[in-house]
């Protein structure tokens, strides 16, 4: 006779996207296309405030002053304010293990223990569990600022925004089909990362290319002599 194990078995790859078919029928991706903010919204001040009365406090004067800096300087230190305001939000109810603090400056290479340069997030000191949407939403805000911050056209910030987004949609996709320990493992390391950027150069990367662009020029004083 078996005996009964006390761990469940996890999903299997057909179960979680069933999983996620109701989550989206629950939320569809629409309902994050907009923010309003609750009427108790709390005072972003305030929740500054309290949470600097948990840090020591020689280091949040110094704090204060990198968030005065710029407005992305000021949205790294917000992480605590956009978590309040996502919250009142709507969600899927698929609760993860957070980042909390998911922007693009967080992603870097590191050193692996098996001495390989990896590209992973680096910044877990405000880590809870909750929606999965906060940590895409901080990411792709952060993108929408760094790009205001350094004067890219509203076209090039949104093309970053829905970028981001493509890229982090086709590797849940790939995730969704994988072992739950192929998942564990893992890894972007630096050795791939010529393959991730050019998989993910779009036909208009290209066609801005100077090779791309010296192709089309000749290829209209052609037309144009005929």
């Amino acid at each position: 006779m078996a005996v009964p194990s006390p761990f469940s078995a996890p999903p299997s790859p057909a179960e979680r996207a069933a999983t996620g078919r109701k989550a989206r029928a629950r939320v569809p991706r629409s309902a994050h296309g907009s923010f309003e903010a609750a009427r108790d919204r709390p005072d972003p001040v305030g929740v500054i405030e309290r949470q600097s009365a948990t840090r020591l406090p020689e280091l949040v004067p110094i704090r204060y002053a990198r968030m005065l800096e710029s407005p992305f300087r000021f949205y790294r230190g917000a992480a605590a304010i956009m978590a309040a305001d996502l919250g009142p939000g709507p969600d899927t109810g698929l609760t993860v293990q957070l980042c909390g603090d998911a922007h693009l400056l967080n992603f870097r290479l590191l050193a692996s223990p098996e001495r390989r340069l990896v590209f992973d997030i680096n910044d877990f000191d405000e880590t809870p569990a909750g929606p999965f949407e906060w940590d895409v939403n901080r990411l792709a805000a952060s993108f929408a600022i760094a790009g205001r911050a350094n004067g890219f056209s509203a076209e090039d910030q949104n093309g970053a925004v829905r970028a981001c987004g493509e890229a982090y949609r086709r590797r849940m996709r790939e995730f969704a089909g994988m072992r739950t320990l192929d998942i564990w493992y893992a890894q972007d390391d630096a050795d791939r990362l010529p393959e991730l950027m050019a998989s993910s150069t779009d036909r208009e990367a290209r066609r801005r290319s100077p090779d791309s662009r010296r192709t089309t020029r000749t290829a209209t004083s052609g037309t144009s002599r005929r």
